[in-house]
């Protein structure tokens, strides 16, 4: 092999790995962030969004994902090593969403709420957001006055309701507001149970006997939404008749859910994904309102707890699980 030869073919061998390398340097990066650890097919399809919208992970897009496990303190430090990191955007849900708009007003933030989020400051309306934020609002804390009402006619006799929420969460307000007009509508009692933790969850159930709570409505948020199974455990162990948003509760035991579909709202945000890496910018993406709505009951758990689901309660079931 001629000198001239080989060292042309050492200095291709040099270049070929340091280019490869400026190649996965370049691959965009999403920061995926949970205030608590979401049912696992809301990941799915978020990730099965994106693909079909031409982003593979590990492919051509990386996603980093990062969960707080229901501390809400730990967001901030979360989704500032991420922006220091200079990911492409960020994906996150809840009270991330509003810790997300106070760390960076640059990086492309797409966000899933269950309350208004402009009335959470977030973003300046529905349809233009303006500044760096834009994504998916099932307005779920707006559907609590009909989870009260289903679950007043569900349980008549109940006439001192609790309502369980997490005070570290940027929904709770929002849902009592919302709440207190219909529970007086009703002539309903209605109590609030704090819980942002495992203790203090035990606590408030145990609270919910000693005040003689007929029936329970749980308020949306991530930390709950975390431990959806133990939450209908819970209810069951306490005996008390409960509702919560996403059906995911009824399927694992608990006695009716309503609300809109967390899956569906995470298809659009990976949508939203895709374009803001395409170059869009959340400015320029109205903030999608989710509209599908699912009521399930749990027929089995009314028959444990000793009800008889109201006829036109079954009419209205999406699903009805024997």
């Amino acid at each position: 092999m001629r000198r001239r030869e080989f060292i042309a073919l050492i200095g291709g061998a040099t270049v070929w790995p340091i280019a490869t390398r400026a190649q996965q340097t370049a691959m965009p990066v999403i920061g995926f962030v949970e205030a608590a650890e979401l049912p696992k097919q809301t990941r799915a399809a978020f990730v099965a969004s994106l693909n079909e919208s031409g982003y593979v992970e590990g492919h051509n897009v990386t996603i980093v994902y990062r969960t707080a496990e229901g501390h809400n303190e730990q967001l901030s430090e979360i989704i500032t090593e991420l922006v220091h990191r200079q990911v492409r955007l960020i994906v996150s849900n809840g009270p991330g969403a509003v810790v997300a708009k106070s760390v960076t007003g640059t990086t492309p933030i797409i966000f899933f709420v269950g309350s208004d989020p402009v009335k959470l400051g977030i973003v300046d309306s529905l349809s233009r957001p303006g500044g760096n934020l834009t994504g998916v609002t099932t307005l779920n804390t707006a559907a609590g006055a009909k989870r009260l009402e289903l679950l007043h006619e569900m349980v008549p006799s109940a006439t001192n309701i609790a309502v369980l929420v997490n005070p570290t969460g940027p929904s709770s307000g929002p849902l009592i507001a919302e709440l207190q007009p219909a529970a007086n509508r009703l002539s309903v009692q209605m109590h609030t149970l704090q819980a942002s933790t495992q203790e203090e969850l035990v606590a408030a159930f145990t609270k919910s006997n000693e005040i003689g709570a007929g029936a329970l409505l749980i308020g949306n948020d991530a930390f709950f939404t975390s431990i959806i199974a133990e939450l209908a455990a819970l209810s069951n162990q306490h005996a008390i008749p409960s509702i919560y948003q996403y059906p995911d509760f009824a399927v694992a035991g608990g006695l009716m859910s309503y609300g809109a579909s967390i899956t569906e709202a995470y298809r659009v945000i990976g949508s939203y994904a895709a374009r803001v890496l395409k170059g869009e910018k959340p400015a320029d993406l109205p903030v999608q309102q989710s509209t599908k709505i699912e009521f399930v009951i749990n027929r089995k758990t009314a028959k444990t707890l000793g009800i008889t689901v109201p006829d036109r309660l079954l009419a209205l079931a999406d699903e009805v699980i024997e």
